[in-house]
């Protein structure tokens, strides 16, 4: 172990130590907090299918929601080259989705970064291939998951405005986790350079562009419900604000209210980026002075007013209903959220102007005229234009989705990427043995 990773390990460990009485309290509070627990502390869960002795397998990370839309077709394709494919997720919400999309025989919770829970699961799993979405370097699992014998790949990678500075200022650090890594796959060129500039080997790293166009939305089981009951309604008159955070709801509803005056039947369809807000955010619809109604609620026919979408994964597929969508997390300060899945519909796409997460994604579309940047203030009278102007609403949501189709292809370019990584290179020793570590 270097000097790195034994200081590393030391501090998490006390980092775990010193906070463990708040992680306790949030277990009480919440069961979000309590979720896993022994799944992230090595206990291999019995619902988890062993790999047969011999058997190929991969290990897949996704960290959230977004991170397993992302990998969904590469799973699949990966499951028609390997005996096994496994998936872990971070949050509850993740887990809950990757369940549904894969099967709870193959989906976990990822570990925490400690040598015993790491190793349970490489022992268990044995892969040939572990890949990463976007960004999760953990040093003492890719330090372990490399020395088990396995490719190492980090898939759709991004690093973002906002952790650029400090991946720069623990150069230090980073740059000997990176070494366990054996082909980052970025996003785009800027992000490449990134990549290389924090300390990525600087032939390991290439482009592959971004997974999440590749990706289209499933038919939510009870999608075709809410297409009839909003049948009655004029489909220009049905926006859906998916993924708004903290302080957004508000800018939102005002900015429908003054839709609401000229359009009465108009139908705001309301998403929460975080479930754990649903509370908060119902709090604020029962304060406000329009009529609403909950998704889980399973309303037969729906007429103007609010719809709060209180499930998890379906706001995807609702974006089809939407003649106009904004995306949140880009009016608060946030970074912005995946403009990609109302794109796919056809939708006429708002965004904020915080969108330095998707900087290059929003700058396309701007250039292919398939998004609008807005200001809060001026959220209401772009929508009410977009329903006054079918022919400009239109032309916006075509735009956005013919962006959305040319830039398809990154989970083939992807897929090729990991096969040539896994195969066997002339003069190269074979290092396949995955027993090394785990026997360590």
């Amino acid at each position: 172990m270097s000097a790195v990773h034994l200081l590393y390990s030391l501090a998490f460990a006390l980092a775990l130590l010193l906070s463990a009485p708040w992680w306790l309290l949030q277990m009480l509070r919440a069961q979000k907090y309590r979720a896993g627990l022994s799944e992230r502390l090595g206990r291999v869960p019995a619902r988890l299918a062993r790999a047969a002795a011999g058997s190929r397998t991969v290990w897949v990370h996704a960290v959230s929601v977004g991170e397993v839309l992302a990998v969904s077709r590469l799973v699949e394709e990966l499951r028609r080259e390997f005996d096994a494919v496994y998936v872990s997720t971070t949050t509850a919400t993740g887990q809950k989705l990757a369940r549904e999309r894969f099967g709870e025989h193959c989906v976990f919770y990822f570990p925490l970064d400690l040598g015993f829970a790491v190793r349970a699961y490489l022992r268990a799993i044995g892969p040939q291939l572990v890949v990463l979405a976007e960004t999760e370097f953990w040093p003492n699992f890719l330090r372990r998951a490399k020395k088990s014998g396995a490719k190492v790949a980090v898939v759709n990678a991004r690093i973002s405005d906002r952790s650029l500075p400090g991946y720069r200022r623990h150069g230090w650090f980073i740059r000997p986790v990176l070494q366990n890594v054996d082909l980052f796959l970025a996003q785009t060129e800027e992000d490449a350079g990134r990549l290389r500039a924090i300390g990525a080997p600087q032939g390991r790293v290439h482009v592959g562009g971004n997974l999440k166009y590749d990706v289209r939305a499933p038919e939510a089981p009870g999608i075709e419900a809410l297409r009839r009951a909003v049948k009655e309604l004029p489909r220009e008159h049905v926006i859906v604000a998916g993924s708004t955070v903290e302080g957004e709801e508000e800018l939102v509803l005002e900015a429908f209210r003054e839709v609401r005056a000229r359009h009465p039947r108009a139908l705001l369809v309301l998403a929460p980026r975080h479930p754990e807000r649903f509370p908060r955010v119902t709090t604020l619809l029962e304060q406000s002075d329009l009529p609403w109604i909950r998704r889980s609620d399973r309303p037969q026919r729906l007429g103007g007013g609010v719809l709060l979408l209180d499930s998890i994964g379906e706001l995807a597929a609702v974006y089809a209903i939407a003649a106009i969508a904004f995306v949140g997390g880009s009016l608060a300060p946030r970074g912005g959220h995946n403009i990609l899945e109302p794109a796919q519909h056809g939708a006429a796409v708002l965004t904020g102007p915080h969108n330095e997460n998707f900087r290059d994604l929003v700058a396309d579309f701007e250039r292919a005229e398939a998004v609008r940047i807005v200001s809060a203030e001026a959220l209401g009278a772009t929508i009410l234009a977009l329903i006054a102007d079918s022919a400009a609403r239109e032309a916006l949501g075509r735009n956005a989705k013919a962006a959305f189709a040319a830039k398809s292809g990154a989970t083939e370019r992807t897929r090729e990427a990991l096969r040539a990584l896994l195969r066997p290179q002339p003069g190269v020793a074979d290092e396949s043995d995955a027993t090394a570590e785990a026997r360590a």
